[in-house]
């Protein structure tokens, strides 16, 4: 007899919806993760990151498959087709959810995986991927398709002397692009 079956009691069937449910509901526990039941086998949760503060994710039981949605980042304001590339090209590489953008053009992290496959372990594996995935790829985000909003509000707290802490990150092409080189063509020669 498999583990699922021994589990479910019934051979080969795998993992029904209670138990997914119950499985991801004692995961998030044991992650110490923010979490919330918002109706029978829907949960919103709350990932902390680096990069990326926290990154809000929703994760739908149905009859078959576990839904996996993860909010990344809004619309980007400029450079859509090298964004939407760049994301893409990072598809190729990774495990349980890909990119995607929804009809307004926000990104996301979505998967759907099998009910079989919600086990603590694949569980663990899956949280890590989605959490590396946002937090990886955020700046390069903002980098891409923020960089004249970024531009612009380093040059507003540099001007008034306010913290650019939260824009570390980006300090090195920021400063590069205050002072231009010598032989960049608005400096005479």
């Amino acid at each position: 007899m498999t583990e699922a079956a021994g589990r479910t009691g019934t051979e080969g069937r795998g993992t029904d919806r209670a138990e997914a449910a119950q499985t991801l509901r004692e995961v998030f526990d044991a992650h110490e993760l923010e979490w919330k039941e918002i109706e029978d086998g829907v949960f919103t949760v709350v990932l902390p990151g680096e990069k990326k503060l926290q990154t809000p994710c929703r994760f739908d039981v149905g009859s078959h498959a576990l839904g996996v949605h993860a909010f990344v980042a809004r619309r980007p304001d400029e450079n859509h087709e090298r964004v939407y590339r760049w994301l893409l090209e990072r598809n190729l590489k990774m495990y349980g959810v890909a990119f995607a953008v929804d009809h307004m053009g926000d990104i996301y992290l979505d998967g759907r995986l099998p009910l079989s496959s919600v086990t603590p372990e694949e569980m663990d594996r899956l949280l890590g991927a989605v959490l590396s995935y946002a937090d990886e790829s955020f700046n390069t985000i903002l980098e891409l398709g923020f960089a004249t909003s970024i531009r612009k509000e380093w040059a507003w707290r540099k001007a008034r002397g306010e913290s650019t802490k939260n824009l570390e990150a980006f300090r090195g092409w920021l400063e590069k692009d205050e002072d231009p080189s010598p032989a960049s063509p608005s400096t005479p020669r």
